[in-house]
Parts: C-alpha cells; sequence; structure tokens
C-alpha cells in the first residue's frame, strides 16, 4: 500500500509540474507580463530602497520566463520517470523499489528549487515581489508549492 502511495505522490508531483508549465505556455502574454512586472521592481513602497537591480530588458524577461517553463517540464518529466520506475519495481525487493526513486526524488526536488529558489529567493528575495499584490500572492503560493514537494520528496524518499 506504501509503495503505491509514493508511486502516486510522485506521478501527481510529475501532473503539477507538467499543469503549470502548460499553463504557462496557454497564456504566454499575461505570464510574460506578471514576470516583467516582477523583476521591473515597480511600486515598492514598503522597502524602496534595493541593492538589486530591475531587469526590463524584453529579452531577458522573455528568458526567465522560458527558464521557469523548460525547469517545470524537467521536474515533471523526471517525476514521471520516477512514478513509472517505481510502478515497475513495485513488486520487487525493498532495495529495487528504493533504486527506482531516483528520478522521482530529483523531480520533486528540482520542484522545491523551481517554487523556493526561484520564486522565493529571487523573485522574493531578490525582486521584492511581495510588495505588490499580484506578486504577494504568488510568492505565498510558491511556498506552498514548495512545502507540498518537499514533503513529497521527504515521503519518497523515505525506506521501503
Amino acid at each position: 500500500m506504501i509503495r503505491y502511495i509514493k508511486i502516486a505522490l510522485a506521478a501527481l508531483a510529475s501532473l503539477f509540474c507538467i499543469f503549470y508549465a502548460i499553463q504557462n505556455m496557454a497564456n504566454l502574454g499575461p505570464a510574460e507580463w506578471f514576470v516583467g512586472t516582477m523583476t521591473a521592481m515597480e511600486g515598492h513602497e514598503a522597502y524602496p530602497n534595493t541593492f538589486g537591480f530591475a531587469v526590463t530588458s524584453p529579452a531577458l524577461v522573455k528568458l526567465m520566463l522560458w527558464i521557469i517553463i523548460l525547469l517545470e517540464l524537467a521536474a515533471g518529466v523526471l517525476a514521471g520517470k520516477g512514478a513509472w520506475d517505481m510502478f515497475g519495481a513495485r513488486n520487487g525487493s525493498s532495495e529495487a523499489f528504493n533504486s527506482a526513486k531516483k528520478y522521482a526524488l530529483a523531480g520533486t526536488a528540482l520542484a522545491v528549487v523551481i517554487w523556493f529558489g526561484i520564486f522565493g529567493a529571487f523573485g522574493g528575495a531578490f525582486f521584492q515581489m511581495w510588495q505588490v499584490e499580484a506578486g504577494l500572492n504568488a510568492l505565498r503560493d510558491a511556498a506552498f508549492f514548495s512545502v507540498q514537494h518537499g514533503v513529497a520528496f521527504l515521503i519518497i524518499r523515505s525506506d521501503d
């Protein structure tokens, strides 16, 4: 039973990441606007001074968005491959099942890097996206997403 839960968690993490990537691709204009708005660092009244710098170049904004999308896809593919491998090893030994977790762990860990690292460290701390309403909401969601994927990582990682 626990093996199936771990497989399901990896599959759901995969779908989560892939769905977000596809949603971003289906909404490239609004997604680009959002990244551009956050990196422009406008409307920052609470902490108007920063050690950082704004990014306003349309080419850099596009590049940043595509890095996010490609990382979301990569995390989803890795977690999906891990779910597939774990499903294939579901009736095997503990050693075989634990070895099959490699890609699921890589996918869920990369998801934490995306939502904690990119959105939390860069978006929240560097670009101060918490100072504008749209950024604050996205930052709160990103924190929740990173915790979800971190918990999935820990559950999947636990020895069989």
